[in-house]
């Protein structure tokens, strides 16, 4: 890459992207794959530490990510075009920052280079989940959480 080239993250929108541009803007934390509860008021999103039965804890990716939606039927695809929906993805997550016209974390892997640094920075669910099928919905309040970005 030519000095004066910007990455495609700082050069494109989410829509201009390629798909192996878009996939691989995916940092592999996991936490777009825990249970998020909406307050119906304020419209706040919360977040638990209750995560997809679908998600590889170890890895943090999904299991069946290309058929997904055939193990969660509501499970979320991210598209380009979501706008406000971006909302429901983590303050971390490279999809909302680029669409909220930020830069990525040091820590994610086009920065640093290395799969492994979500995990290394504390960014990633690993080692900090319960399963969906160990919670029941109405637990789901005991088990918000506010992880440090």
């Amino acid at each position: 890459m030519k000095a004066q080239e910007k990455p495609f993250w700082q050069s494109k929108t989410l829509s201009q992207m390629t798909t192996d541009e878009w996939e691989s803007l995916c940092d592999g934390c996991g936490r777009c794959c825990l249970y998020k509860l909406k307050n119906k008021d304020s419209g706040d999103i919360y977040f638990t530490d209750v995560a997809c039965h679908c998600l590889d804890e170890e890895d943090c990716a999904c299991q069946h990510y290309e058929d997904r939606q055939s193990y969660v039927p509501d499970c979320l695809i991210i598209k380009p075009n979501w706008g406000e929906k971006f909302n429901w993805l983590p303050s971390t997550c490279a999809y909302r920052l680029i669409y909220e016209g930020k830069d990525l974390q040091d820590w994610h892997h086009l920065i640093s280079g290395d799969r492994n640094s979500v995990h290394l920075a504390g960014i990633s669910v690993r080692g900090r989940t319960y399963r969906d099928n160990e919670v029941s919905k109405d637990q789901l309040f005991e088990h918000v959480i506010t992880w440090v970005d």
